[in-house]
C-alpha cells in the first residue's frame, strides 16, 4: 500500500492558501513568501479580474464590478455574517451525519453529543452580542463625558472636531466611515459581526475569539479521539502486525494506519484538519487580542503608533543626515583638523542618534488588572461615568 501523497500535498497547499491569505499581512511574515502569496490573493487577482473583465465586456461591466466592491467593502452588510452562520451550521451538520454514529466509541462518552450543542449555542449567543450590540456611539448628549473619560495623549490623539458628527471627538475615538457613526475607544470595523469593535462590545468580541478557539480545538480533538477509538475497536494495528507482517513501529505502520483511515474515515480526517487549522488560526488573532486588551491598546492606536514611529524615526534620520553633511562641510572648512577629532565627533553623533530611540508612551495602560476590569466593565457602564463633567 502506498501513501496517497497527492492527498497530503492538497491539504498542505490549502492550509499555506489559508494561512497566507488570512496571515499574510503580520509583521512575522513581512518579507517573505506568505506575504507575497497574500498580496496576490487579496490585490492581484482582483486587479487582473478587472482588467479581464474590461478587456472581454467594456467599461459598464467593469463599474458594476466595482458596484458590487463598493457595496460589499464600503457599507454595511450582512454577507459576511451569513457567510459565518453558514459556514458554522454546514461544518455542524456534516459532523453531526458522519460522526455521531461513533459517539459514544472507546475513548469518547455519549455526553458530548449534548456538549457540542450547547458550546455551539454559546458560540452562536456571542456571535449574535457581538453583532447586534452597540460598539460605544459618541454622541452630542455622552460626549462630554467621554471626553473626561479619556485624555488626550496629544501625541496620537488630540482635541479635534469630527467632520461628519459636527461634535469634538474624544480621545481613543473615531469615525467609522461604514456605519457612520463616531465609536469611542474604537478598535476596528469587523465586516464578520457587521458591527464596529468598540469600548462597549470589545468583551464580547474578545470572548467570541476565545470561545471559537477553544470550540475548534474541542471539535479536532474529540474527532482524534474518535479515529483513535476505531483504530483501537476494529484492532487495525493488531491485524497489519499479525496477519500482514507489518513491522510494529511508527515508520512501519503509519503509511498503513494512514492509508486505512483516508479509506474509511476521510471525512473525519477532513473535518479534524480543518478544525485544527482554524483553531491555530484563531489562537494567533486571539493572542493578538489578548495581548491589546492587557495593554489596554486598539488594533486602530496599535496602527497609530507604528506610523508616529516611523515619522519619528524618519525625522531623526533626515536631521541626523543634515547635521552629517554640516559637520563634513565644516571639517573640510577647517585647517589640518586631526584626526583623532573626527572620530570623537562621529562617536559623539552616533551617541546622540541612540539616545533618540523613539519609546512608545501608552498613558492609558494602568496595569494588567485595570486593563482587563477596563474591558471587562467598559467605562461607560460604570456608575462613576454618569457624574463626569466636561473640564
Amino acid at each position: 500500500m502506498d501513501v496517497p501523497w497527492l492527498l497530503v500535498a492538497h491539504g498542505s497547499v490549502t492550509a499555506l492558501v489559508v494561512v497566507s491569505f488570512l496571515c499574510g499581512q503580520w509583521p512575522i511574515f513581512e518579507g517573505t513568501f506568505v506575504q507575497r502569496i497574500n498580496h496576490f490573493l487579496t490585490f492581484g487577482i482582483y486587479h487582473h479580474f478587472l482588467r479581464l473583465v474590461h478587456a472581454a465586456c467594456g467599461t459598464g461591466a467593469r463599474d458594476l464590478v466595482l458596484g458590487v466592491e463598493q457595496y460589499c467593502c464600503e457599507r454595511p452588510n450582512p454577507i459576511l455574517q451569513v457567510f459565518y452562520v453558514a459556514l458554522i451550521g454546514v461544518t455542524y451538520f456534516i459532523i453531526i451525519q458522519t460522526s455521531f454514529q461513533y459517539i459514544p466509541g472507546y475513548y469518547v462518552s455519549g455526553s458530548h453529543r449534548y456538549l457540542s450543542i450547547v458550546a455551539v449555542a454559546i458560540g452562536a449567543l456571542l456571535f449574535v452580542l457581538t453583532s447586534f450590540s452597540d460598539p460605544g456611539t459618541v454622541t452630542a448628549e455622552n460626549v462630554s463625558q467621554y471626553l473626561s473619560a479619556y485624555p488626550y495623549d496629544n501625541i496620537i490623539f488630540e482635541e479635534k472636531e469630527c467632520s461628519t458628527c459636527k461634535i469634538t471627538r474624544p480621545a481613543r475615538a473615531k469615525h467609522c466611515r461604514i456605519c457612520d457613526i463616531c465609536v469611542a475607544r474604537f478598535d476596528h470595523h469587523c465586516g464578520w459581526m457587521n458591527n464596529c469593535i468598540g469600548e462597549k462590545n470589545n468583551r464580547y468580541f474578545l470572548a467570541f475569539l476565545v470561545w471559537h478557539f477553544l470550540l475548534c480545538l474541542y471539535g479536532a480533538i474529540i474527532i482524534g479521539f474518535i479515529l483513535a477509538g476505531e483504530l483501537k475497536e476494529r484492532k487495525v494495528v493488531y491485524i497489519l502486525t499479525v496477519y500482514y507482517g507489518i513491522d510494529n513501529s511508527f515508520s512501519g505502520l503509519f503509511p498503513h494506519v494512514a492509508q486505512w483511515l483516508l479509506a474509511v474515515h476521510n471525512t473525519q480526517i477532513l473535518l479534524s484538519v480543518f478544525l485544527a487549522i482554524i483553531a491555530l488560526l484563531l489562537g494567533g488573532f486571539c493572542a493578538y487580542h489578548t495581548h491589546l486588551c492587557l495593554t489596554n491598546t486598539t488594533t486602530n492606536e496599535t496602527f497609530k503608533w507604528q506610523d508616529y514611529i516611523a515619522w519619528v524615526k524618519k525625522e531623526n534620520e533626515a536631521k541626523a543626515a543634515a547635521t552629517c553633511k554640516a559637520s563634513s562641510s565644516t571639517a573640510n572648512g577647517e585647517v589640518r583638523k586631526s584626526q583623532p577629532r573626527k572620530w570623537k565627533a562621529f562617536f559623539s553623533r552616533s551617541h546622540t542618534q541612540a539616545d533618540e530611540t523613539v519609546v512608545k508612551n501608552n498613558i492609558y495602560d494602568r496595569g494588567m488588572i485595570r486593563n482587563l476590569c477596563e474591558v471587562i466593565v467598559p467605562l461607560s457602564e460604570r456608575r462613576s461615568f454618569s457624574h463626569r463633567k466636561s473640564d
